[in-house]
């Protein structure tokens, strides 16, 4: 924990998982691999993609838990001799956090890319509403 953070958690009682989080992305702020794009159809529907090149279905592995999206992949060896590797096999654990109305409606392997659709999901009774005024 860097000594930021450790300064800042003592004078917030009720807080530390708001900072948890910042400390959590903070970490991982450079880290960019495997690239992704995040891709917004209309007002409730959006897609992950991210660039697998090189993994198979079967080498990569997507889990829901606590509102935290994960998605990691590690290669297998294929007893192959690689004179040039250009393209990246390494293993990688990224995580998005979803929001508790967003739910994933599903993921497809296609053309290099790991496409996860999300569907946000309002309650009636907490989507906004006109007030008419007497």
């Amino acid at each position: 924990m860097t000594g930021h953070f450790a300064i800042r958690k003592a004078g917030f009682i009720g807080f530390d998982h708001i900072l948890n989080e910042l400390e959590r992305i903070s970490e991982h702020a450079l880290d960019h691999y495997p690239p992704h794009n995040i891709v917004k159809y209309d007002e409730d529907n959006f897609a992950i993609e991210i660039a697998v090149a090189g993994f198979k279905k079967g080498e990569i592995d997507c889990e829901l838990k606590d509102g935290i999206l994960t998605v990691s992949g590690e290669h297998k060896s294929q007893g192959r001799e690689m004179i040039h590797r250009g393209i990246s096999t390494k293993k990688f654990s990224r995580e998005f956090r979803l929001s508790e109305h967003t739910q994933v409606s599903g993921a497809k392997f296609e053309d290099g890319l790991l496409v996860i659709r999300l569907k946000v999901v309002i309650p009636e009774e907490q989507r906004p509403r006109k007030i008419n005024i007497k």
